[in-house]
């Protein structure tokens, strides 16, 4: 389950009648999120998700609390074009992962601080992706911010989870090449994160 919330750019301060207050507490779905509007009203989604609102995550990981996100639209002006659609989003989660130096429990906290312009031309989309080191997606008529949250706290989890100082010795292993190959398992999610862009170069 999701528990949102939806703020409005500009607050009045004025007091509000209870049909007002009916009409606020129904937030939009961040399922099937208007990022256009979000944008243009300059509004913020947020909200909190259980661990079994992010089942990719919870595969990955060895437990997961509660995620809390927020998602604020903005509409960027741009000479000589029409606004851009900016989406600024934040979001972190506490993990547990399995460190794979010792094979302990790991405590680990994604944190995600990231902007995603949306474009509704592909081909734009596509020029600006090479050029700008935010992501560039395009612009649907809906748009699931939940699956983006999800998306973007996995690609937050480290690849080689690793206690700084392990609490405990390494075990005995009688074959230590199965150490190396512990250590070197690949990320769950490494296909997701090569479809990152690579750092522009100098």
């Amino acid at each position: 389950m999701w528990l949102a919330a939806y703020t409005a750019g500009a607050m009045t301060g004025k007091p509000t009648d209870k049909t007002s207050d009916k009409a606020s507490d129904k937030s939009p779905d961040p399922r099937r999120a208007d990022l256009r509007t979000l944008a243009r009203q300059g509004a913020t989604l947020a909200g909190t998700l259980q661990p079994q609102a992010l089942p990719r995550l919870a595969e990955s990981v060895e437990s997961a609390g509660v995620a809390a996100w927020s998602g604020r639209g903005e509409l960027r002006s741009v000479k000589g074009g029409e606004p851009q659609v900016w989406l600024h989003l934040q979001a972190s989660a506490q993990v547990q992962l399995v460190c794979q130096r010792c094979l302990q429990s790991l405590d680990e906290a994604l944190h995600v601080d990231r902007s995603f312009l949306f474009l509704p031309d592909e081909d734009e989309v596509a020029r600006l992706d090479e050029e700008l080191d935010d992501d560039v997606l395009v612009l649907p008529r809906f748009f699931d911010l939940l699956a983006l949250v999800e998306d973007e706290l996995i690609l937050a989890l480290p690849l080689v989870p690793r206690h700084d100082v392990c609490p405990q010795p390494l075990p005995l292993r009688d074959d230590p090449t199965d150490v190396a190959e512990t250590i070197e398992a690949p990320h769950p999610f490494a296909a997701l994160a090569a479809l990152k862009k690579p750092p522009r170069p100098n």
